[in-house]
């Protein structure tokens, strides 16, 4: 079985619970269990999330792309924005890190994404936007 969507969503905060229930809709048919859910609903959450507040800076005008691919029980999903981008990768994944110091942000969306994923990459430049690509096995 394979199964596809291509979303578009504005980036106003409210997305990343439409994008959660997007992918908890095209994993309905695997029948996975509730740990698997939560943590792939997490990541996708995450990921949304950092595309409106890191790389739009909040600016409802953005545009986040969400596509998801169900390749049997293997889950490929591709969240990408067009914003401010981020100048050091490896630097924004370290524990800890957050741009926005002044709000309540934990600096650990990199980490969580990555312990919950089996394939995680970050493709990031400054004014271009991010990539955030990650693989994962519904068992």
């Amino acid at each position: 079985m394979r199964n596809e969507i291509n979303v578009t969503l504005p980036a106003i905060v409210s997305n990343a619970s439409l994008a959660r229930l997007i992918i908890m809709g095209i994993l309905a048919p695997l029948d996975a269990d509730t740990q698997q859910l939560t943590e792939v609903k997490t990541v996708v959450s995450e990921a949304v999330t950092n595309a409106i507040i890191h790389g739009y800076e909040g600016n409802p005008e953005g545009i986040v792309e969400f596509n998801a691919v169900l390749e049997g029980r293997r889950l490929k999903v591709v969240i990408k924005d067009h914003g401010v981008g981020i100048d050091d990768v490896e630097l924004a994944k370290q524990p800890l890190f957050t741009t926005k110091e002044d709000e309540e942000r934990s600096g650990l969306g990199f980490m969580i994404m990555e312990s919950f994923t089996d394939d995680f990459e970050v493709v990031s430049a400054p004014s271009v936007g991010t990539t955030v690509t990650f693989e994962r096995e519904i068992l």
